[in-house]
């Protein structure tokens, strides 16, 4: 009967007549196994008795219960003495698999009534394979007709016994995964030495979930061509197949087909194309809606070895080049409305318009599509014309706008403000050009450096004229520092890629952490914990190449030590001249934490007390035992050290020959 054609309410009989294996084959490979058991537990390495079998453990379908009729697949782990540990079981497999292999030959001449045996050349090193089949028509066909067109295919696997013997019900000690995620390198190269976990898993699930397992397995094998309504369950990994190919979800290697589709996902194209095609048969006929499942999330970060950070960032953090893509057309679009449009009939002209933000930094994360434009503008002359003007600016920006996404047809959403006057102009834009909605946040401003070139140096000018601002207004500091966006983009966008990989990498636990505490605590600002980064690496490494985990555990460090932190740089603003250096002199002996943007000496993103540090100190302190901070030294674990970083900055060691008497 055919998958596709079968109405909802033939689904059950469809998997107990031409999906279930017949119970005579089910008892001739029972049979088979039991000798076949007995053979592998006399077997030993040549000659020695280095290798004693421990216990053997029955895997795959046909020991979870979920085995199709026509061919399914067992394993048979063979837990030896000689694997002492998981870094043994890599080593050593030739001489004990030549063995079994001997021992299995001879076995095979007679494996039981009704079967015969072949080996298969392995698809994998470390595993023996062959397949336990029907025997030939002409001769069994007076035995048993629903034995024909059976096999199992076996997979004779050799692994360290790192369970034991567990008693029914009992975990196993935690100790075992914390020396498994020490040792491991390819994800799931261990799964053998867990093979009754696995097992247990499926086989204790209700005879109808293995059922439905065994239509999923079935509907997979016909697109390949290799709870409880079971229309309800198909229609659901239909659904979610589109899902896990938009998050780069890739499938579990070890896992059977089917069984993983119902937990942990796939994203090839065909599959989603074939889910689609069967959702109609499914869904429509049974008139249900399937189950509202979360798509799986990443591995988390508190487990993730130290030796495996730089693949986590690639794997769960990187943007890729589609997305990167999509920045850079959407941003385009954005910028060239800016330039030739949005003021083409007014004395305003747009100096320049500076992408910034972590895009422009090469720092963005993954799943986060957002862009930031600084519009630098003629008729704003001043920083006090920036405070006074600029939401007359903004409004007229968004009115331009909505003129400017009819001609192109852009699909444009924009967000309220919650400011009388409004600094700052958010919308999401859509076009047919991209594939996905991206998040725009465009800031006039007073075009206080003017025109730079590479390795143009700040005027001195713009930095007096805003401290001037500062102490007569009382203007809070950091309040212009989008007059210096293309400082602060190119201090970061001119490191080495691996820092600005580190910078994500502390980028994301800082998102976790504000998850956590939100809206609890009010936190320092990311970018706060960029410069710490940046410092952490100046400081503690300055080389292209370096190690993730010493980089991230100083960073940690760092902030564990907000209160005594005096941190700044003096590559566009120094202490020559007065009177930026008395202003120097009176932010750096403000309340600790002290980190000057080194784009705005007025921009102190530690803050004193301002922000809750003490919080995020807590957090940083109980991540020094993650696994991200453990290091294999040969049979012992060490603790990943930080390297050795000043805490405190001061005029002398900037190379500036002044020490002030308070405060350093």
């Amino acid at each position: 009967m055919d998958l596709y054609q079968s109405p909802a309410s033939a689904l059950d009989k469809l998997v107990a007549h031409n999906l279930q294996p017949s119970p005579e084959f089910t008892a001739a490979v029972r049979g088979a196994l039991g000798s076949l058991d007995t053979a592998l537990r006399k077997q030993g390495a040549p000659g020695s008795q280095r290798a004693r079998v421990i216990r053997i453990a029955k895997g795959g379908a046909y020991a979870r219960g979920t085995a199709l009729r026509g061919g399914c697949d067992a394993e048979l782990v063979v837990f030896l003495n000689c694997f002492r540990s998981f870094g043994d079981q890599k080593t050593g497999r030739t001489e004990i698999l030549g063995a079994m292999r001997a021992s299995l030959e001879s076995w095979g001449l007679h494996p039981g009534p009704g079967l015969t045996l072949q080996f298969s050349e392995p698809k994998a090193a470390g595993v023996l394979q062959f397949r336990l089949m029907s025997a030939d028509r002409e001769n069994w066909v007076d035995v048993s007709l629903t034995l024909l067109d059976h096999s199992v295919d076996f997979d004779v696997l050799p692994a360290f016994d790192a369970l034991g013997q567990l008693r029914p019900g009992s975990r196993p000690d935690p100790q075992v995964y914390k020396d498994l995620i020490h040792s491991y390198s390819n994800a799931g190269e261990f799964s053998t030495c867990f093979t009754e976990l696995q097992r247990d898993f499926i086989s204790t699930r209700p005879t109808k979930l293995k059922s439905l397992i065994r239509l999923v397995k079935h509907w997979y094998q016909q697109v390949f061509g290799d709870f409880f309504m079971l229309s309800e369950g198909a229609s659901h990994v239909g659904i979610l197949q589109p899902l896990q190919k938009d998050l780069g979800l890739s499938q579990v290697a070890h896992e059977e087909p089917g069984e993983f589709l119902l937990g942990e996902g796939v994203g090839h194209g065909r599959l989603e194309q074939a889910s689609r095609r069967r959702e109609v048969s499914f869904g429509v006929a049974s008139g249900k809606s399937p189950p509202n499942l979360s798509p799986p999330q990443p591995t988390s970060l508190f487990i993730t070895p130290s030796h495996l950070l730089d693949t986590f960032i690639k794997d769960f953090l990187q943007p890729n080049e589609k997305f990167l893509e999509q920045i850079k057309k959407a941003v385009n679009i954005v910028c060239e409305f800016l330039k030739n449009n949005c003021f083409k009939d007014s004395s305003t002209k747009v100096l320049k318009a500076i992408k910034g933000g972590s895009t422009a930094k090469g720092t963005a994360l993954k799943n986060g599509s957002d862009a930031d434009i600084v519009v630098f503008l003629s008729s704003l002359k001043s920083y006090n014309s920036q405070i006074e003007e600029r939401a007359l600016f903004v409004q007229e920006i968004q009115r331009q706008l909505e003129v400017f996404r009819k001609t192109q047809e852009l699909e444009v959403e924009f967000e309220p403000s919650n400011w009388k006057a409004p600094r700052v102009l958010s919308f999401t834009l859509k076009s047919r050009i991209l594939n996905e909605s991206v998040d725009f946040d465009v800031l006039p401003a007073y075009d206080a450096l003017g025109q730079q070139h590479p390795g143009f140096t700040s005027r001195p000018e713009a930095y007096k004229d805003l401290i001037a601002l500062c102490k007569s207004s009382g203007v809070k500091g950091g309040e212009f520092s989008t007059c210096f966006t293309e400082l602060q983009r190119e201090f970061i966008k001119s490191r080495p890629t691996k820092l600005k990989s580190l910078i994500r990498l502390v980028k994301h636990w800082y998102k976790q952490c504000e998850r956590k505490m939100k809206p609890k605590a009010s936190l320092p600002p990311k970018y706060a914990l960029e410069l710490l980064t940046v410092y952490a690496w100046e400081q503690g490494s300055g080389m292209e190449d370096f190690d993730t985990a010493e980089g991230f555990r100083t960073v940690l460090d760092l902030v564990i030590k907000y209160q005594q932190l005096c941190i700044f740089w003096t590559v566009n603003y120094n202490f020559k001249d007065e009177p930026i250096r008395t202003f120097l002199l009176t932010q750096i002996q403000k309340k600790r934490p002290v980190i000057l943007d080194p784009a705005d000496p007025t921009g102190d993103v530690g803050g004193g007390d301002r922000w809750c540090w003490h919080l995020l100190a807590k957090e940083a302190n109980e991540w020094l035992s993650s696994l991200c901070f453990e290091l294999q030294s040969g049979d012992s674990w060490q603790r990943v050290q930080p390297w050795k970083v000043p805490v405190v900055q001061t005029p002398g060691s900037c190379g500036a020959h002044i020490y002030p008497t308070v405060g350093i």
